[in-house]
């Protein structure tokens, strides 16, 4: 008996189906069958997936889909039923192409018209696009079945005929289902009465869910981790009974002894069933250009013309190089590419967006640098062509751009504009049950304690691309636990079963695809959570089906550099053009060489510091390879590569040829583009083959390898390599130099990737290094809503001798500005005060002046959106402080003048006088009473609560150098986000201090008490855990206001900031200091020495004083009877008397 399974429900019915499609199509094989569907659940997402792994197993791929049929229009998002009413399932089967083409079409209605908790379609839909469709009436929730059960007979019955008036005789089938559930016997026994009423005939399935029998336990947690139940619940939707697996053809016999012909008719509708999906064929949208031309000519004149404006009177030196590219793009049938990449890059350019000067390959383009596309020059910077585009191996170009963070969307808007909303369509990205958070999953569905779920997802290795699998080979922890626990083993294998498994979608942070027609065309469309209609279909499975698949990346450091020179030529317009800056300038270079590089892209990190300082670039060249070089696996060659660097007489190379290749990299092998000229210049290949060979080895492919080292030591006759030996290289140094770039190519970087990068790294520390102020301004303004960075930043600057001033009324803008003495705090980052309240402020500043004190201000914005909120807000940061007026007194009056005003307002008649007028004839003044300033913990603490940073100093300024020598890590190491992950380690001994500014107390389950600290330092704030033992002990010092040392186990989750787990806490007082005094000379502290005496006579503490004269460089360790405490008021005398800069405590 033939039999295939026609309702299959894969991975991607998404925390529904457990089947991996990388197992099932095996399976299916092992059984014994020929052919297998996939309908997943009202989507195709897993279809090219799918249908490639059917081929490779030899399984005819059958394309389908279970969709959801609305009950009235598609068009109704009020129910005519509720909860199951909502909508019915029925089994869409692609029975030719034509089929495939109108399944996408009825797919993508479901989400783009019909979406109302699940996508629906309805009668209208399928019947517009019912041809080349064979369905099935699917399990109890198809609208027969669910009549049936509801003892509706002959509505069931009309239904059926309705669907095979849709879809036409012989292509409609009744669907016999039994997984032991008592309603399907029922049905199944009117099914069979129908199909003798009606003639319609029936069909078997199996609705399967996952591969094995044996998965029926993990598919049950994959539906409690979608319903977000335990496995303790009672009241939990399940598929009970465990009949939801790939069943041999003999299983489905067994089931259905009395529908022999049912079950043939499974392997009949397979047969009939014949889609071939094509790929590598392009499906480019046609570029619209001026009169006159056709794509090519127009290509051709942007490029001549280009080339000029490039080149000068060097132009057709270049000229070869330019006609070779351009014959190899229109040969691959890519003109109309580059002109819809040139359209948009020039539309940003030409509306002021920020571009960067390129990514990826594409930047090894002659064509792609005349068209402004790129800003590297290919030649200057000896970038290949074939990296890029490679003539031997038929490949979409893949050209990333760059844009401002800010404006990016403007361009993707441009894009749709200009080739129209229905063939733009955003792309959809999959989240994986991955290693570490399957476990976590796994175990919370099992209802396991927490700490012991934690620690086992902690054993796994956190590195990428880590499986399971490879963590029990790789932790011998991991493995441990895993063959000593039993409910450890069990977690485990459980969540091995369901590791990768798709568990969400979301839309590509910045992929767009751009299609000649509909694109529901060519893909089936989904939406995505925020409404977006997206590709169902991912990227990669995008390219190979021939479609232009754009990426719109935004950059923030392109942002940054953008405002920083709109704030340079502000102040001195036309002074800066950041395309002609001078890429060799020794001072930048020198800057980047100090590892002083916080904010300069690419180089900030600790290890990229340490790693400049040991470089000392001295090119752009030089950053390349750098930022090539400090990756994980090339930094191995650092050492080798510095070694070079600073002795090059020293460099050995194998033979003559490479030292023409390598000398810029000092004999190291760096770049992709290094092994391809090596492969070309010294065994001949073309430099399209070479990229062949290159691929090979970075993809680790051995038999390639191996045939590719042959030919490049001896040569290939037939395939015209002539090999080393033929250009008189030794066999044994032939064998060696393919070998060590064997071991180099696996780490080896895209140089055209990395220049383009380079140049965008040596802006920043341009500006840094010659417009600091306007640099630092930008940088913050980009990192606004990050108050970590924004603190970074500002001690960098404070560093820099760059005063950080607070909001002012007058002189703020929105962002970061610069004024004489410094960097101005934007107006926007105060914490409640909104777009519109700050665009007021400056517009009226703008028509009327500067704001001359309190009253004036509230007086001219009261009634434009400034209240009192808003009002002690400006007072508590500083931005008031123009008024000369401190901020303790404006605290107490300004709800006075505001009542004033409103009262004044309410009391006049509306439009008889002007406000100014009614100001100065009637206002009663609001007198100011004379109270001193805050102190300045208070001025601190509410700059700190409406900003999220402190501006004017820091609580910790008085103890910076203590603070400094007792830590090994800031809070800023123990961040994680997107970008960078923590710079601390799981388990890592660390000490860290600060002000505590918050404690939560808990009772334990054995009633002991533990606590909850936030550790705050000039950067951030660290979470630290106190278990009841060390809370017990250490309770005195975990106190709010405390200043403190915590020393503990850095404990790492993956989406949550690191925290610390206490094992002591030191308070600052505790920890002795010494307190230096500084006199100009001798005779000075001499005849000071008595009042001195005196303020270390009236303080009690355990800190020693030091005395040094500058002009004798002598120093007097006072002995430890005179000891002090460093702090507080004695600090304040010490500094009063003998001057602020002459008092140091360490």
């Amino acid at each position: 008996m033939n039999f295939t399974h026609l309702h299959v429900h894969t991975e991607y019915s998404l925390l529904d189906g457990s089947s991996k499609i990388k197992e099932l199509p095996a399976r299916v094989k092992e059984l014994g069958m020929d052919s297998l569907a996939i309908t997943d659940h009202g989507v195709m997402y897993g279809v090219i997936d799918f249908y490639r792994a059917c081929k490779a197993a030899e399984i005819k791929p059958i394309i389908g889909c279970e969709v959801y049929v609305a009950p009235g229009s598609r068009f109704d998002k009020e129910a005519i039923g509720q909860g199951d009413d909502r909508y019915y399932h029925l089994v869409l089967l692609a029975e030719n192409n034509t089929g495939y083409s109108n399944l996408m079409k009825i797919v993508s209605r479901g989400f783009t018209e019909g979406f109302y908790y699940k996508p629906r379609v309805d009668y209208e839909v399928l019947e517009k696009y019912h041809e080349g469709i064979i369905a099935l009436s699917a399990c109890l929730a198809g609208e027969v079945a669910r009549d049936i059960t509801r003892d509706n007979y002959e509505e069931a019955k009309k239904a059926a005929l309705h669907y095979q008036d849709i879809f036409g005789k012989d292509n409609f089938f009744l669907e016999l289902q039994d997984h032991g559930i008592p309603a399907q016997r029922l049905v199944n026994q009117e099914l069979m009465r129908m199909s003798r009423e009606t003639g319609i005939e029936l069909v078997c399935t199996n609705d399967i869910h996952y591969t094995y029998a044996e998965d029926a336990e993990a598919h049950d947690l994959l539906l409690c981790l979608q319903t977000g139940k335990k496995v303790t619940d009672t009241d939990r939707m399940r598929y009970e009974g465990g009949q939801y697996y790939c069943k041999s053809p003999e299983e489905m016999a067994e089931l259905f002894p009395y529908a022999p012909q049912a079950l043939e008719n499974t392997y009949r509708i397979a047969q009939r069933c014949n889609v071939e999906i094509e790929f590598g064929k392009t499906k480019l949208p046609k570029y619209e250009v001026p009169e006159g031309f056709d794509s090519w000519t127009y290509l051709l004149h942007l490029c001549n013309e280009g080339l000029v404006k490039r080149y000068g009177d060097e132009a057709e030196k270049h000229r070869e190089r330019l006609d070779y590219e351009l014959g190899v793009i229109k040969r691959m049938g890519y003109v109309d590419y580059f002109l819809i990449v040139w359209d948009f890059i020039n539309y940003a350019k030409q509306n002021g967006i920020a571009v960067g000067p390129g990514r990826g390959s594409g930047a090894g383009s002659i064509v792609a640098y005349s068209l402004a596309i790129t800003d590297i020059d290919p030649i200057r910077y000896n970038l290949l062509f074939e990296r890029f585009l490679n003539p031997e191996r038929v490949s979409m170009p893949d050209i990333d751009v760059d844009f401002c963070y800010e404006r990016r969307q403007e361009v993707i808007d441009y894009v749709v504009r200009t080739y129209g909303k229905d063939k733009v369509v955003q792309i959809v990205t999959f989240g994986t049950l991955a290693a570490r958070a399957v476990i976590r999953d796994v175990g919370r569905v099992l209802d396991m304690p927490y700490a012991d779920v934690d620690r086992v997802a902690k054993l796994v290795p956190n590195e990428l691309g880590i499986t399971l699998d490879k963590a029990l080979k790789e932790s011998r922890d991991f493995k441990s636990l895993y063959e000593s626990d039993a409910s450890v083993k069990h977690l485990i294998d459980m969540a091995r079963r369901l590791e990768g498994l798709p568990r969400n979608t979301s839309m590509h942070a910045a992929g767009v695809v751009i299609c000649q027609k509909a694109a529901d065309e060519f893909v089936p469309l989904s939406r995505g959570g925020d409404g977006t209609i997206t590709t169902q279909y991912t990227m990669t499975t995008l390219e190979e089906l021939g479609l232009l698949k754009m990426d719109f990346l935004g950059l923030r450091t392109l942002t940054v550099i953008q405002d920083a020179v709109n704030l340079v030529n502000k102040t001195h317009p036309g002074k800066l053009d950041i395309d002609k800056i001078d890429y060799n300038d020794q001072n930048v270079m020198e800057l980047i060489g100090s590892g002083h590089t916080e904010g300069i892209f690419q180089l900030e990190s600790a290890g990229m510091k340490n790693f400049m300082k040991e470089l000392k670039p001295k090119s752009l060249e030089d950053i390349t390879a750098g930022i090539s070089l400090y990756r994980p696996g090339p930094m191995d060659f650092i050492p080798k590569y510095i070694k070079g660097k600073n002795n090059p007489d020293d460099i050995a190379y194998e033979c003559p040829q490479l030292e023409n290749i390598l000398s810029t990299t000092y004999g190291c092998i760096v770049y992709q583009e290094q092994v391809m000229q090596i492969v070309r210049d010294l065994a001949g290949y073309t430099l399209g083959r070479s990229d062949l060979v290159r691929r090979a080895m970075s993809k680790k492919k051995a038999s390639v390898m191996e045939k590719e080292r042959q030919n490049f030591i001896y040569g290939n006759k037939e395939e015209g390599v002539p090999g080393c030996i033929a250009n008189g290289i030794p066999e044994e140094t032939a064998k060696i130099i393919y070998d060590n770039m064997t071991d180099f190519a696996k780490y080896a970087f895209n140089k055209s990737h990395a220049a383009c990068y380079a140049v965008v790294s040596y802006r920043t520390a341009y500006l840094k290094c010659y417009y600091p102020k306007e640099f630092f301004a930008a940088l913050m303004t980009s990192v606004l809503a990050n108050n970590t960075k924004v603190a970074e930043y500002a001690y960098t600057c404070r560093q820099m001798g760059i005063e950080i001033l607070p909001p002012d009324i007058n002189e703020g803008e929105g962002n970061f500005s610069v004024a004489s003495n410094g960097i101005r705090y934007g107006l926007s980052a105060l914490k409640s005060i909104g777009k519109p309240i700050i665009d007021a402020i400056i517009q009226e500043r703008e028509d009327n002046g500067a704001f001359t004190g309190l009253e004036d201000f509230i007086s001219r914005l009261s009634g434009k959106e400034v209240n009192k909120r808003t009002l002690e807000s400006f007072i508590k940061s500083g931005a008031f402080d123009c008024f000369n007026v401190n901020r303790h007194q404006m605290m107490l009056v300004y709800a006075d003048i505001v009542d004033n005003i409103n009262n004044e307002r309410k009391s006049n008649i509306a439009g008889q006088m002007s406000l100014f007028d009614m100001f100065e004839e009637k206002h009663d003044k609001v007198n100011v009473p004379n109270v001193p300033e805050y102190d300045k913990e208070e001025l601190l603490a509410y700059e700190k609560e409406v900003l999220g940073v402190y501006v004017s100093g820091h609580p910790m300024d008085d103890y910076e150098a203590l603070w400094r020598k007792h830590i090994t890590n800031v809070s800023s190491d123990f961040i994680n986000d997107e970008d960078n992950p923590p710079k601390v380690t799981e388990g890592q001994k660390a000490t860290i201090g600060g002000i505590i500014t918050a404690k939560t107390v808990k009772n334990t389950k054995t009633g002991k008490m533990m606590a909850f600290i936030t550790v705050e330092d000039v950067f951030g704030a660290v979470e630290v855990l106190v278990f009841p033992r060390d809370y017990e002990k250490y309770r005195s010092q975990a106190v709010e206001d405390n200043k403190v040392f915590v020393t503990g186990r850095v404990s790492i989750s993956e989406e949550e900031n690191g925290k610390l787990v206490c094992e002591s806490i030191t308070a600052f007082a505790d920890v002795p200091k010494v307190c230096w005094i500084q006199f100009a000379n001798k005779q000075a502290y001499i005849d000071a020495e008595q009042e001195l005496a005196g303020i270390i006579a009236s303080s009690d503490g355990n800190d020693l004083v030091t005395v040094y004269c500058r002009e004798e460089k002598q120093r007097k360790v006072l002995p430890k009877s005179q000891t002090i405490q460093a702090q507080g008021e004695t600090l304040k005398l010490l500094m009063d008397r003998f001057g602020q800069d002459n008092v140091k405590v360490v």
